[in-house]
């Protein structure tokens, strides 16, 4: 049988994975809209979080595998169409991500000074598309509207000293820009209470130890919670604690490299953001208005309900973390737009048989690594599973790449293999020893393409 999987993060690595592990001659084509393969592992974690992307090199390893071929720079949807893989493979899944962000959808959201999450970190992590951002970090407050982990990576971003970044992967550009940063205090804003923060522990306790920074916590905001917290399963309550421990404590002197102030982070909680406030010339942001929310239900079903106040907080630069999202690929596939995935049971698609779903187009945008690996170990179950039942008819030869190499070619599109992408991580990893980085990620595409003769 051969698999084609659209899409090289996470979710299609390890449905790869887990079909050639358990189907001694499937072969399976992962085919990728950039040159370079690993979706958010590269592009999404941390720079400061290395050991995060270790998972690289079981990815490596399952590009390696002789019945495993890669085909980055070959946009699905555009280059090459669904049906058409479908006429290739006998199955195809679908793993390319979420693409998108959620919008705020209030007055002032499109003022220069308000930028997507997604598009902040890619900015950092040297996604091509985000690579000429230039965010504006010349205002002393900057506001990140979410309370999830990927708030806290860019809050920990913009307030960690240089020399601890100067030593991670990094982009030069970004690392530039925030040499220059004026930025001192970051408030991370939420519509709802203290234990219904979605971050973890580990990247918390992080943001509270940064070297040279102040949490500022309000102790008003926990003073009822030691009773609420005591039914809450153990990873809440911990992380709940761990807040209240930190509102509670008295201020430490924050040893700062050199004169100055401290940096300072705060959480707000129950503030649901109402309009994004410009400066007076109209050209940039200068604050946000927030509704004052209370909650209705308790623990992670309670509902923010505004109260009817509000409150301006002032800053210069606004962050909406508030999630990523899904976008249709291709007209002959069903998408569900209110819910943003595709209508699918265990990954399969509804009402498509021999098309599958994996990782957050399947899901949604939740999770961690080890979540779109069970939830892509999940879906590769049930194409084996249709492979072995006879739903999938592979009586029919298919000529996979072949067919899809000749229509490439008729549309002018060259595709890049695992081992040009090889000579591209070579040529990174060789800027950044010169560096003193890990590497030193090339963010232009052209320039990718150079490199390996395209």
């Amino acid at each position: 049988p051969r698999v084609c999987v659209v899409g090289s993060g996470p979710a299609g690595f390890y449905t790869a994975q887990h079909i050639l592990k358990h189907h001694g001659g499937a072969l399976v084509d992962i085919y990728e809209k950039l040159p370079v393969p690993f979706g958010l592992v590269r592009f999404g974690v941390a720079p400061d979080h290395p050991e995060v992307k270790n998972v690289i090199n079981t990815f490596t390893q399952t590009a390696h595998s002789e019945r495993c071929a890669y085909y980055g720079n070959v946009t699905v949807g555009r280059d090459v169409t669904v049906p058409e893989l479908q006429q290739a493979y006998h199955a195809v899944v679908l793993s390319y991500g979420a693409e998108d962000s959620r919008v705020l959808g209030i007055p002032g959201e499109n003022l220069p000074g308000v930028y997507t999450a997604r598009a902040f970190v890619g900015w950092y992590n040297g996604l091509p598309e985000n690579r000429d951002l230039k965010p504006d970090l010349s205002c002393e407050t900057a506001l990140i509207l979410g309370h999830g982990n990927v708030a806290l990576d860019i809050a920990r971003i913009l307030l960690s000293p240089l020399q601890l970044l100067r030593k991670t992967d990094i982009t030069d550009s970004s690392l530039a820009a925030l040499a220059c940063s004026k930025v001192k205090r970051v408030w991370l804003v939420g519509r709802r209470g203290p234990l219904q923060v979605a971050f973890t522990i580990k990247e918390l306790r992080e943001m509270i130890n940064l070297p040279g920074t102040r949490a500022l916590l309000d102790p008003a905001d926990f003073t009822s919670l030691e009773s609420a917290v005591k039914d809450a399963h153990r990873p809440r309550k911990r992380l709940t604690e761990l807040m209240i421990k930190t509102a509670l404590e008295k201020p430490v002197e924050v040893q700062t490299a050199g004169a100055g102030a401290p940096r300072e982070w705060g959480l707000k909680f129950q503030r649901s953001p109402q309009e994004v406030l410009p400066s007076a010339d109209g050209r940039k942001v200068r604050g946000i208005r927030m509704a004052l929310t209370c909650l209705e239900g308790s623990g992670d079903c309670a509902k923010a309900v505004p109260t009817g106040d509000v409150e301006d907080l002032e800053c210069g630069l606004v962050l909406s973390s508030i999630g990523y999202r899904s976008l249709p690929l291709d007209p002959a596939v069903p998408f569900d737009s209110q819910r943003g995935v595709i209508p699918n049971s265990s990954g399969r698609v509804e009402g498509v048989p021999g098309l599958y779903c994996s990782g957050w187009v399947k899901r949604g945008p939740t999770g961690v690594i080890i979540t779109t690996m069970n939830d892509s170990f999940d879906t590769a179950q049930s194409v084996l599973e249709d492979l072995q039942g006879g739903v999938l008819d592979i009586s029919p030869s298919r000529e996979g790449f072949g067919l899809v190499e000749s229509i490439l070619r008729s549309r002018g599109v060259r595709p890049v293999s695992f081992s040009d992408w090889e000579k591209i991580d070579a040529a990174e990893v060789a800027r950044g020893k010169a560096a003193g980085k890990p590497r030193e990620k090339i963010v232009d595409p052209a320039e990718m393409l150079q490199i390996i003769g395209h």
